[in-house]
């Protein structure tokens, strides 16, 4: 969000995000607000260590479709999928402005639900899908942040012409930097030349990242490869299941630490050998594991775990395996593959380096700015059906 509302505002537009939660200075993000970018947050502090559930979303839901009837007119109305079910304010609140509607598709819900071990009735999960698929066929566009999304997308009755492929980009931060001297790596203990293979799982760990088989995989390296160590760096519900599952199967060579600031990225992303992408394979076509972007930047080799047919399995071509999440056996022996073959690793590394290079944050601005341009003029004739019109930006 940081990286494309601040690329839109030196484009020449006025941008607002709103979110939830307190002020800007309460709990102050990583990053700095980009010039030209209003936040207004709707004032809920989340307290510590709260997990959100089915109310707190509906809560979020209706904080900030309240926040921003009260804004002065704006010619685009963006949705995204946190909290889940947005998009089905998002005509709604074009209609106030007179804009035009765009939902920006991160995960596809409620199709997504079940997957994340939600347990919805399945009335009220038929009722929820058929809102959501009337709401995005409402919307003048949606973007989709995989190929295989987008054609679910279509599937439920969307024109493919209002659908637009739009992958999420790698932080531009991130660049590749030799592990000699890495101070993560000193942080855990791996000196130069110790020949200690470094496997990590960086980001987000949450319930539709299966690590059954890494795991698995962890448990019979250990005895048969001591050199392979496996990093776990992030947050999520996900990580507390797994560190309480490597316990209670004895696995000692599973190392963890916390998110990292953003300075760091990009050196804790290149202490890694080979990197780790989990995705379950039911959520094929409902989300794309972004993080996949970010390793590739750093210039290192990935396993996909996860299914075949999708949008992510496609960039591992050259620069990676696509393996079985829950195949711990199959997981292990390409660790180890990898761990005696460090030209492959390299290689592979220099593959992923130049595909990230091919789609950046500004290159996804531009398009993105392509798309508000051309809603906006179809839609500029449309005034609003609440109150009186404002000036357009």
């Amino acid at each position: 969000m940081s990286d494309l509302s601040g690329r839109i505002a030196a484009a020449g537009w006025r941008v607002t995000v709103v979110a939830d939660g307190g002020p800007v200075g309460d709990k102050a993000p990583n990053r700095a607000v980009p010039d030209g970018v209003t936040i207004i947050r709707t004032g809920r502090r989340v307290p510590e260590g709260e997990r959100p559930d089915t109310r707190a979303y509906l809560d979020s839901l209706c904080r900030l479709t309240a926040q921003v009837l009260r804004l002065p007119r704006h010619d685009l109305v963006v949705t995204m999928t946190d909290p889940p079910m947005l998009a089905l304010a998002g005509p709604v609140l074009a209609a106030r402005h007179g804009a035009a509607s765009l939902h920006w598709c991160q995960d596809l819900y409620p199709d997504l639900l079940p997957v994340l071990g939600v347990r919805v009735p399945d009335l009220l999960l038929r009722v929820a899908g058929h809102g959501m698929a009337r709401a995005l066929r409402r919307q003048d566009g949606v973007i989709a942040i995989g190929r295989c999304m987008r054609e679910r997308i279509v599937a439920s009755g969307v024109a493919a012409d209002r659908v637009t492929l739009l992958p999420n980009w790698p932080d531009p931060a991130i660049r590749p930097l030799e592990k000699a001297g890495n101070s993560v790596r000193r942080l855990l203990g791996l000196a130069e030349g110790d020949g200690r293979f470094l496997v990590a799982y960086s980001g987000t760990l949450g319930l539709a990242h299966p690590m059954d088989g890494v795991l698995e995989a962890a448990a019979r390296l250990q005895h048969s490869d001591p050199s392979v160590i496996f990093l776990l760096v992030g947050e999520g519900r996900g990580f507390a299941a797994v560190e309480e599952a490597a316990r209670r199967k004895g696995v000692r060579n599973l190392r963890r630490l916390p998110w990292q600031p953003a300075d760091r990225l990009a050196e804790c992303l290149s202490a890694a050998d080979l990197h780790l992408v989990a995705m379950d394979p039911a959520a094929e076509g409902m989300l794309v594991p972004s993080k996949l972007a970010g390793v590739q930047a750093a210039g290192r080799p990935c396993l996909f775990l996860g299914p075949a047919g999708s949008e992510a399995a496609a960039h591992m071509d050259g620069c990676g395996m696509v393996i079985d999440p829950f195949d711990g056996a199959a997981i292990a022996e390409a660790v180890r593959a990898y761990a005696a073959a460090p030209d492959r690793c390299a290689a592979e590394g220099r593959r992923a380096a130049r595909k990230a290079e091919a789609w950046t944050a500004d290159r996804a601005a531009a398009a993105f700015v392509g798309l508000a341009e051309r809603l906006v003029e179809t839609r500029g004739a449309v005034r609003p059906l609440l109150g009186r019109p404002l000036p357009h930006a």
